[in-house]
């Protein structure tokens, strides 16, 4: 038996790669910091109820489940920390009426991987913001995405950005079923032309011709105006048309900028504006984001709210270098008799390396060396 595998889509990150890694997080988390997102840090494992809402049937297939053998009850191991970040702004920060920004990063766990090339375990980083539901707060959690991503070093970003409240304004319209609609959701977001069609055969006109239309609202800017003509005047309809036309004049010249009006990729409590960043060299979106309005009413407190996340792992490829520079070595031997010196060094950022074995430079990735002088220690060249 192998027993040093690891399980299909799941991968250790070595060191020089780990320290890009938390680095990077670092710098993410500071540049949330920075625009006032407050950090938190919620538990990996919680009571499945708090994790899964009823209903959220992609959510529940990605989530381990076990039981807890002190209170008897089902847990699971988070898959999206958005909930509980929705758990904490309206249960453990309830007080707070005004807005409140919260940021988080930190590993989930999927039982099934999202993609052919996806992590069973992503490292999630991302922001959020509660309590105002004007499109200036979306506005905002796009610009810190992009503005993420292009500090991490991603090239030619794109935004796509689309609206699941004009789907589901149509869905409410013509009287769809929750299992209809349901199923016509799945369709849409494969854009399977031919299982639409089938599935809204028996639907009146106007919304019959507006499934239709869906798949194909798609494209620059002018995909809006055109929207305006396919699709029924409905009070949801006319509020994302407005939206998404409030994100295309925003946008304008900041980034290259694509609408999607059946794009329903985003998460089951997603209500609102959805967006995605997309780069060329990967084969899905880099991060995602949009509103999730009411996302913590089953925790006692409705709030307007919108954010975006990330799997950091996805961008391992691209991240700055790891600091060069190189550590001092100090021979065992020494070591009692320079302890102090080494513990100064240590204070000041440098890296100290006890050398046990005699290694060579590049063995113990250091440029120097601690070597007794005269007057107590001095640093020397070492090759």
């Amino acid at each position: 038996m192998r027993n040093w595998l690891l399980p299909e889509y799941i991968a250790d990150i070595l060191p020089a790669t780990a320290r890009q890694v938390e680095s990077a997080k670092a710098a993410m988390l500071e540049g949330f910091r920075v625009a006032g997102y407050e950090l938190v840090l919620p538990p990996l494992i919680e009571y499945i109820d708090s994790l899964v809402s009823e209903g959220d049937d992609t959510l529940d297939l990605k989530t381990f489940k076990l039981d807890d053998q002190l209170s008897g009850r089902q847990l699971g191991l988070r898959a999206d920390i958005t909930p509980q970040v929705a758990r904490i702004d309206a249960h453990l920060l309830g007080e707070r009426t005004g807005v409140t920004r919260l940021c988080y990063a930190g590993s989930v766990v999927h039982s099934r991987p999202s993609g052919l090339t996806s992590s069973r375990e992503p490292l999630q980083v991302g922001a959020e913001l509660y309590g105002y539901a004007g499109i200036e707060a979306d506005l905002e959690i796009i610009e810190l995405m992009l503005s993420t991503l292009e500090k991490t070093g991603v090239k030619k970003l794109r935004l796509d950005v689309g609206h699941i409240a004009i789907y589901r304004g149509l869905a409410a319209a013509a009287g769809l079923s929750p299992e209809v609609s349901r199923e016509l959701f799945g369709l849409l977001q494969n854009k399977d032309a031919a299982g639409i069609a089938a599935r809204v055969a028996g639907v009146a006109e106007p919304y019959k011709s507006a499934f239709l239309a869906l798949p194909e609202l798609y494209g620059p800017v002018a995909v809006l105006e055109k929207a305006r003509t396919r699709l029924p005047s409905l009070p949801e309809v006319e509020l994302g048309l407005m939206q998404l036309s409030a994100i295309a004049r925003a946008m304008e010249g900041r980034v290259e900028l694509s609408f999607d009006l059946a794009e329903l990729r985003g998460d089951f409590y997603h209500t609102g504006l959805m967006f995605a960043a997309y780069a060329p060299g990967w084969s899905d979106a880099i991060a995602r984001g949009g509103r999730y309005d009411n996302v913590g009413r089953r925790f006692g407190r409705a709030r307007p709210a919108t954010g975006f996340s990330l799997d950091l792992r996805d961008l391992l490829r691209i991240l700055p270098e790891r600091d060069p520079s190189r550590g001092i070595r100090v021979s065992a031997r020494h070591l009692p008799a320079a302890a102090a010196e080494v513990a100064r060094l240590r204070a000041g950022g440098e890296m100290v390396v006890v050398d046990y074995l005699g290694e060579s430079a590049a063995a113990l990735n250091c440029d120097r060396e601690l070597v007794p002088a005269a007057d107590g220690w001095q640093l020397a060249p070492f090759h």
